[in-house]
């Protein structure tokens, strides 16, 4: 169970709004989607990766205490480094050379069944 970030009581996971001081813990209509709120008195925008990149589409930019689409700057670079790290390898093993493919038991048959059928064609 979690803690209401405005009242600092128990709230149950599936809960829309806090029980205890009705304050909005998703986003209204969307139940599945975590609604960010600031604990101090500064702005989501200023430390959010959308803001930072200009394609914030959220109506209270720059001034939302409360947002929806929030991804912080730190946990963005976090995605960067992992995605670049992961092309990277991919990269490496696509240039690696050529190898043989990797193929299930059926494949390897019917990789047999052509060979023999080619060999006895060709007699």
């Amino acid at each position: 169970m979690s803690d209401c970030p405005t009242c600092h009581q128990p709230v149950p996971p599936q809960a829309i709004a806090c029980p205890h001081c009705q304050a909005p813990l998703k986003a209204f209509g969307h139940p599945g989607i975590p609604l960010y709120r600031t604990e101090t008195e500064d702005y989501l925008c200023q430390s959010c990766a959308y803001e930072a990149d200009d394609t914030c589409t959220f109506p209270q930019r720059p001034y939302a205490r409360a947002c929806t689409l929030y991804v912080s700057q730190q946990q963005q670079q976090t995605w960067l480094q992992a995605d670049s790290f992961a092309s990277s390898k991919a990269y490496r093993s696509s240039t690696a050379g050529w190898r043989w493919p990797q193929l299930a038991p059926v494949g390897w048959v019917l990789l047999g069944l052509l060979g023999l059928s080619l060999v006895l064609a060709l007699r």
